[in-house]
């Protein structure tokens, strides 16, 4: 999809295809097409970075409460977002076994109680060898420096499926 057919799209349309790049927030694609005409695809995901970038500290807080937990409940129970049921099982989480599972649950609780919100990383650029070092190694992170962290990761996520949707090879950052 090129940039034109973005900027010429409804705002029902718009926010129907990009409504999940930010995971559960369709009203962030609703801000963003507010902002067209875009350049191209990389000033497309400037206004979406900006939008989290603007929010109040509580705003971004409830971005972060959108996003599953990885190897989860909802992953369990089959009631992910399609998009995050690919990158989780991209990423390998659906192959977990039992021990890693209950580990990863302890893991996710941990993190919730210190934090407030779900442990969110961009899976499609880890594996499940690394997620749980990474779970204990941000567990140890001050609550600003984590909040900015999750953030990132959520700008990740939103860059590979902006690009998943615009059929472009995701630029690495």
């Amino acid at each position: 999809m090129d940039i034109e057919k973005v900027n010429s799209m409804d705002f029902g349309e718009f926010v129907d295809v990009f409504g999940n790049v930010i995971e559960r927030c369709p009203v962030v694609a609703a801000a963003v097409w507010s902002q067209r005409p875009f350049s191209d695809a990389d000033d497309l995901e400037r206004h979406f970075s900006a939008f989290l970038d603007a929010l109040p500290v509580a705003g971004q807080e409830g971005i972060l409460r959108c996003h599953p937990d990885l190897a989860g409940r909802e992953l369990q129970l089959g009631t992910l977002t399609a998009e995050s049921q690919r990158e989780q099982s991209g990423a390998g989480l659906t192959r977990l076994g039992a021990d890693e599972r209950l580990q990863l649950a302890e893991l996710n609780a941990q993190y919730r109680a210190r934090f407030g919100f779900p442990f969110v990383l961009a899976a499609r650029l880890s594996d499940r060898a690394a997620l749980p070092r990474e779970l204990a190694r941000r567990l140890q992170c001050p609550p600003e420096q984590e909040l900015r962290t999750a953030l990132g990761e959520v700008k990740k996520i939103c860059r590979l499926r902006l690009a998943d949707l615009l059929g472009r090879d995701p630029a690495p950052r």
